[in-house]
C-alpha cells in the first residue's frame, strides 16, 4: 500500500478497476470508477460491507449530474448552487448508466461534489465519477487522516495523502419530493441553512429506508467500548461504577464549539481507541441543534453496540 500525492497515477488505477483510497473535505473516501460494476464489487470486498447499502458517486463538475440522474429540476440547481462544491449529497432517480451494485438495486443515486482540490483532480484526472464511501472497514470509525485509511489494512494500490480532513464528519444527504427536501443523514450542512434555498418537506420518511449510507443503528464504532452521558453527571452515573476510572477515555464537549467538535470527532475516537492505556470511552452528549444534530447521530451510532450490551 502506497501513501503518496501522485493523483495521476491514482487515476490510472482507477481507470483499470482498482481502488484508491483518496481526501475529501469530509472524510476520506475509498473509491472505484462508479460506472465500472466489477471496481465497484472490490469497494463491498475490502470494506466487508452488505450490498444492501449503497454508495454515493462524486463528481467534479456539475454538469456530469445530468449525465447520471433524471428530475434534476430547478430546485436542485439552486442546491449545488448554494452548497457545492462541498458537503451536501442529493439523492435522485438515476440513469441507467450507473449500475445497480452502486446503488444496492435501487432506482435512486445519491450524488455530491467534494470540496476537496485532490479528490476534484482525481475524479477529473480519472475521466469517470467515483463511487466511494468512507475508507474504513465497514461500521468502524471513520477515516480523517490517511493514517486512519492505512492501519485499516484493506487491499488498496494507492492511499492519497492530503492531510487531515476540514470537515470530519460526512455529508449531509437529502432527497426531494413534491413540498420540498427531506434529510436522509445529518451532516456538516443543517436544515436551517438549507431551509433558506429549499423548504423542508412536512413528510419525514422516504419511501426506501436504506436510500442513504449510515443509516444503519451501529455505525463508526470504535474498537472500545463508548457510552453515552449527559454534561456533568460523569460521577453520578451509575453505568460506570463497574469500570475502572484510570483506563478511561473521556471526550467533553461542553466548552467546545460544535464545529469543532464535527471536525475533530473522529479524530479523538481514532487516538482513543488506538491509545493501548484505554480500556473504554465516555462522551458527553451534545445539544441537538444545527451541527449537534449530526453530531449526536455519529455518537449514538458508535456506542449503539455497546449500549445494547450494556442494558443486558
Amino acid at each position: 500500500m502506497i501513501i503518496n500525492n501522485n493523483i495521476k497515477n491514482a487515476a490510472k488505477i482507477i481507470r483499470e478497476g482498482g481502488l484508491v483510497a483518496f481526501p475529501t473535505e469530509t472524510v476520506y473516501g475509498l473509491g472505484a470508477n462508479a460506472l465500472d460494476p466489477m471496481a465497484v464489487t472490490k469497494i463491498f470486498i475490502e470494506k466487508e460491507r452488505p450490498t444492501f447499502d449503497p454508495l454515493i458517486v462524486h463528481i467534479a463538475d456539475s454538469n456530469q449530474l445530468k449525465e447520471l440522474a433524471l428530475d434534476v429540476d430547478d430546485r436542485v440547481m439552486a442546491l449545488t448552487s448554494e452548497f457545492w462544491p462541498g458537503p451536501l449529497t442529493i439523492v435522485l432517480n438515476k440513469r441507467s448508466i450507473i449500475p445497480d451494485i452502486v446503488t444496492s438495486g435501487l432506482p435512486t443515486v445519491g450524488i455530491r461534489m467534494p470540496d476537496n482540490q485532490i479528490a476534484l483532480e482525481l475524479i477529473r484526472e480519472s475521466g469517470c465519477p467515483i463511487a466511494a464511501p468512507s475508507a474504513n472497514k465497514f461500521g468502524k470509525i471513520s477515516p480523517t487522516t490517511a493514517a486512519h485509511v492505512e492501519k485499516q489494512n484493506m487491499n488498496l494500490e494507492c492511499i492519497l495523502d492530503g492531510g487531515p480532513t476540514t470537515v470530519g464528519i460526512e455529508s449531509t444527504v437529502i432527497a426531494l419530493n413534491e413540498d420540498g427536501y427531506i434529510i436522509l443523514r445529518e451532516g456538516f450542512i443543517t436544515s436551517e441553512q438549507l431551509s433558506l434555498v429549499v423548504p423542508q418537506s412536512t413528510v419525514k420518511e422516504h419511501s426506501s429506508p436504506l436510500a442513504s449510507p449510515g443509516l444503519l443503528k451501529s455505525h463508526y464504532s470504535p474498537s472500545k467500548p463508548l457510552y453515552l452521558i449527559e454534561p456533568g453527571t460523569l460521577y453520578s452515573n451509575t453505568l460506570l461504577d463497574r469500570l475502572n476510572p484510570q483506563k478511561m477515555g473521556y471526550l467533553s464537549f461542553s466548552r467546545r464549539d460544535l464545529k469543532d467538535v464535527a471536525v475533530n470527532l473522529f479524530q479523538e475516537l481514532h487516538n482513543l481507541e488506538d491509545d493501548p492505556n484505554i480500556e473504554y470511552i465516555v462522551a458527553e452528549t451534545v445539544p441537538e441543534t444545527g451541527i449537534g444534530r449530526a453530531i449526536m447521530d455519529r455518537l449514538r451510532k458508535a456506542s449503539y453496540q455497546y449500549s445494547k450490551s450494556s442494558q443486558s
